[in-house]
């Protein structure tokens, strides 16, 4: 009697043995062995063996495949993202303008640390007719200075500085006799005050900013406002603000205000140069939070709202602007320092009207700290050439 046959394609199939006394079993069943299991094909070819003396890489081979991808997207998403914080900054710099501030004649030797201008201009470019209601900001064509500021960075990694010029400083300005500092930009532009500040100073000036109404409203709407301490009650109807005394966040429109305001200050220009000098600590030290610089549409319209209304000099790179950046950067964080021109007198009275008389003595001495980048942190004694917070 013939016994029963079988079929690979059998459920009830017997696994075979093979010559070397394993059982080989069809249809991805798993066939026993001494020293493991064999999964089997439909063949009958043994795949991975697993269980007891199995080698462990063949054990471990199904958990780290599926662990892969997982390492591959963490890494495709991180590369991304560097590759977006990169290039954003750099897209923005594209759009930035440039003109040329090179001054004429014979200029300073260009010593240890590097110094920058950063200007704060009433430029009304950019702006539409309601927006100029809005901001208050008047119908005055062409710009002003409103704030200059020294930036300088020393070379071998000290403590940056923000050194206000009160734009009432009376210097002499080449070929314009003596005047308030803010009337060589008037009368020639970048170039002549960027030549002044170099003849009054004796240092190079190794790159220019300079940001007008328009950016700076942009810039503290794109990061959500931003925090200030207000000294004092402020009501100025110049400068479109009436703020409490007190911390608070500050818009656009109120902050631009705030830095603006002159006629509410019993300081007057010092004052308002203070005033600029906290405003750009508070700003940098918003827009290098983690709730700006980790969401990708914040961080986009922070760097691209910077440049609007924003001008540099042909020789100012990018590099030299991040140099700015990171000045203001360790000033809001108490690990820079921010100063003002020793003053003599805030009314000196002279042909163009009250003036800012510097203390000559004391403002050369910190002049020649800065051209041997020395460390800043005992100023020129005296009552302004002290540093202030940040």
């Amino acid at each position: 009697m013939t016994g029963r046959q079988t079929r690979p394609d059998d459920a009830r199939a017997i696994p075979q043995r093979d010559a070397g006394g394993d059982r080989r079993g069809y249809d991805g069943t798993e066939a026993g062995t001494a020293d493991g299991v064999y999964t089997v094909d439909v063949r009958g070819r043994r795949r991975a063996r697993s269980g007891p003396g199995a080698p462990d890489e063949a054990r471990d081979e199904g958990p780290r495949r599926r662990r892969l991808p997982v390492v591959r997207i963490v890494l495709v998403l991180v590369a991304a993202w560097l590759a977006f914080m990169i290039f954003t900054p750099l897209h923005a710099w594209n759009a930035v303008a440039k003109v040329d501030t090179t001054p004429a004649g014979t200029r300073p030797a260009d010593t240890k640390g590097f110094n920058y201008l950063l200007v704060g201009s009433d430029s009304r470019a950019g702006l539409t007719a309601a927006q100029r209601r809005e901001l208050r900001t008047g119908k005055a064509v062409g710009r002003r200075t409103d704030s200059i500021i020294l930036v300088h960075v020393p070379q071998d990694g000290g403590k940056p500085a923000l050194i206000s010029i009160p734009r009432d400083s009376y210097v002499p300005i080449p070929g314009h006799g003596s005047n308030k500092i803010n009337a060589a930009f008037a009368f020639g532009g970048p170039n002549l005050l960027v030549q002044t500040i170099e003849h009054v100073t004796d240092l190079h000036i190794d790159g220019y900013v300079e940001i007008g109404f328009a950016g700076f409203a942009s810039v503290v709407d794109s990061v959500g406002g931003v925090n200030i301490c207000v000294p004092f009650h402020m009501d100025d109807h110049k400068a479109g603000i009436n703020l409490q005394k007190g911390c608070q966040v500050l818009d656009g429109k109120n902050a631009l205000g705030f830095v603006r305001a002159r006629y509410s200050d019993p300081r007057g220009d010092i004052g308002r140069a203070e005033r600029q000098r906290q405003f750009l600590a508070a700003i940098m030290k918003q827009a290098l939070t983690p709730a700006t610089v980790l969401i990708p549409t914040r961080y986009w319209g922070f760097t691209h709202a910077a440049a609007q209304g924003l001008i540099v000099g042909q020789d100012t790179s990018l590099r030299d602007a991040t140099r700015v950046l990171l000045a203001m950067r360790a000033v809001s964080k108490g690990q820079g320092l921010s100063l003002v021109v020793p003053i003599q007198s805030v009314n000196y009275q002279t042909s163009a009207g009250d003036s800012v008389k510097w203390d000559t003595q004391r403002a050369k001495a910190l002049f020649t700290m800065l051209r041997n980048d020395q460390p800043l942190e005992a100023p020129p004694a005296g009552t302004n050439g002290k540093p202030s917070g940040g």
